[in-house]
């Protein structure tokens, strides 16, 4: 596939997925085996029906949930994205109650194609920011 055409697969993911909880989606766009290398999640990430656990808790915990693109870059078989995701904690996140506050969150991927399919991605979001703006975590002095 052309750098384009993974450009528009992260696209089209955001928005369906992401943003609209379209779940078929990893169906269509991910890999069976896909893998997401996140050293903040709890539990690993390595096939697709995992990532979709994945992204139901994270929309579970912030139902309106909405991701912004901010810069998408492409070379061969990868994608570089940076993102803004903004959500009200109105969930259960992980063993966290929700708060009801407002959360933005920063971060960038770098995504991995293989035969017309999302195949790896290895990500740095800032959790800790998060974490501090809905009341978990202290803010810094």
């Amino acid at each position: 596939m052309s750098t384009e055409q993974n450009k528009s697969i992260v696209r089209r993911w955001v928005e369906g997925g992401w943003n609209k909880g379209n779940l078929a989606l990893v169906d269509e766009l991910y890999a069976p085996d896909y893998k997401l290398n996140d050293p903040q999640s709890p539990l690993p990430v390595t096939s697709a029906a995992a990532f979709k656990q994945y992204v139901t808790s994270y929309r579970t915990a912030f139902p309106d949930l909405h991701f912004t693109i901010d810069e998408i870059i492409a070379e061969g078989d990868k994608v570089a994205w940076h993102f803004t995701s903004r959500g009200t904690h109105n969930g259960p996140l992980g063993n966290i109650p929700p708060t009801g506050k407002v959360g933005t969150v920063t971060g960038t991927l770098i995504s991995r194609f293989a035969n017309g399919k999302w195949a790896e991605d290895w990500i740095n979001l800032d959790v800790l920011g998060m974490l501090q703006q809905i009341g978990v975590i202290p803010k810094m002095g």
